[in-house]
């Protein structure tokens, strides 16, 4: 009798002809059927119980099943799910988006409100392509980034995730080509070198002219390697946008919303871009949303040639239900200690983390904000890794040579303490 005997019969019609993320049809990975979820605890159709340590991809930064949040989506089913936003608009997108730019980095004052994060960058993307369009500087098309980035699975966002290690190597010879410069080594200012910036300068002095824009992951870099880098790196390279006239995209999809400990991970840096996009934790978890800032220099640049129609509009945009959900997400955290939240979890994983790095399996251990990172020497085989962690009662989703956690901000001190001891038994 096989492990698919014992399921449900909607669950192995799913098995049959449903796919999941990075997995195969053919030869489908083991997956785990939900039944609900509430606070930071998962509760799977056979009955058992774990803490999610991964926020459901970074997202539910106030746990399930939020009163606050249900409260918010109720209100507004109750007048309307969506509506069209060509020709018509509505009261939660504008109060969306005055929340956004009351807490975005100095100079946002524009909002486009797109579907998903990688729709977010596509559209920064056509952005800084139109500015520069629209300047009578068509030859500025390319963008440059640093390795070991993620910026989503759409082709625009593909062409700027790191081709060689990244996770669409398969699709390199049909996307546009950029430029890469090496990613810094320094993680922390005191470990900066001047070194870290050589193959970011070299390369937009020599190509500034065709380059239309930077994007990066501030300060943390996601699913490329979830590595960390300086704040010194950011400086850097806006003082380099503005000497070399190229704009500056800040892609804080996986670091907006607290993760890193400020509000926005380029804070850290004293930095603000030109373009912006959000999106993950924008819903706390319960609607597809994103949305891109910018400053008047973009908004009124896109318009320099008398026409300044930006040329992208989802059916979805600016969904009436996401944008409450999201209002209310953004209510939620200012008004709870996510500051000390954030810097407790970090202080925890720092501590409960460190022994990992006396193993040999182990190449590095790395914490930021609400973070944290186990790098493997060799590839960490996730369905043999997600059944032991399951049997200690926690959800992680490790890829590549990395076990990490991203938990909601509500976890406790002792739920946190079960996702780390689960962790370092998993190493161990």
């Amino acid at each position: 009798m096989t492990a698919s005997d014992h399921m449900p019969e909607w669950q192995r019609f799913e098995q049959a002809h449903v796919w999941h993320p990075y997995a195969s049809m053919c030869h489908p990975a083991p997956v785990y059927a939900v039944a609900g979820a509430e606070g930071v605890t998962l509760q799977f159709e056979d009955g058992r119980r774990v803490i999610d340590g991964m926020a459901s991809w970074w997202c539910a930064i106030h746990g399930y099943n939020v009163p606050e949040l249900n409260a918010a989506v109720e209100r507004q089913l109750g007048r309307m799910a969506h509506v069209m936003f060509g020709g018509l608009t509505h009261r939660p997108a504008a109060e969306l988006a005055e929340k956004l730019l009351a807490i975005a980095p100095a100079g946002m004052q524009h909002v486009f409100f797109a579907d998903s994060g990688s729709v977010s960058v596509e559209v920064a993307i056509k952005m800084a392509l139109q500015f520069w369009q629209a300047q009578g500087r068509s030859e500025k098309q390319r963008l440059l980034t640093i390795r070991h980035g993620y910026h989503g699975d759409t082709f625009g966002a593909m062409g700027v995730c790191d081709p060689v290690s990244g996770m669409h190597h398969l699709f390199s010879g049909m996307l546009s080509q950029h430029l890469f410069a090496d990613a810094p080594a320094a993680a922390t200012d005191a470990e900066w070198c001047d070194d870290d910036i050589a193959s970011f300068s070299q390369l937009i002095e020599t190509h500034h002219h065709e380059i239309a824009a930077v994007i990066l992951e501030p300060l943390v870099q996601g699913a490329g390697g979830m590595r960390v880098y300086a704040p010194e790196f950011l400086r850097q390279v806006r003082r380099l946008c503005d000497r070399f006239d190229v704009l500056l995209i800040i892609d804080e999809i996986a670091t907006g919303f607290g993760r890193t400990g400020t509000m926005f991970a380029c804070e850290q840096s004293g930095v603000a871009p030109d373009i912006m996009c959000v999106g993950k934790a924008l819903t706390g978890g319960y609607m597809t949303l994103a949305a891109v800032l910018c400053t008047a220099r973009v908004c009124e640049g896109i318009h320099a040639d008398g026409r300044g129609v930006l040329m992208h509009g989802p059916t979805f945009m600016a969904n009436p239900l996401a944008c409450a959900v999201a209002c209310a997400s953004i209510e939620l955290l200012l008004a709870t200690p996510w500051q000390q939240r954030v810097a407790a979890i970090e202080a925890q994983l720092a501590d409960e983390l460190a022994c990992c790095r006396e193993s040999e399996r182990v190449a590095d251990v790395r914490v930021k904000g609400a973070i944290g990172v186990i790098e493997m020497v060799e590839p960490v085989d996730v369905a043999a890794v997600q059944r032991q962690l399951i049997a200690m009662g926690v959800w992680l989703r490790p890829f590549g040579r990395l076990l990490y956690t991203m938990p909601p901000f509500v976890v406790t001190s002792g739920e946190l303490g079960r996702v780390t001891a689960a962790m370092c038994s998993v190493v161990r």
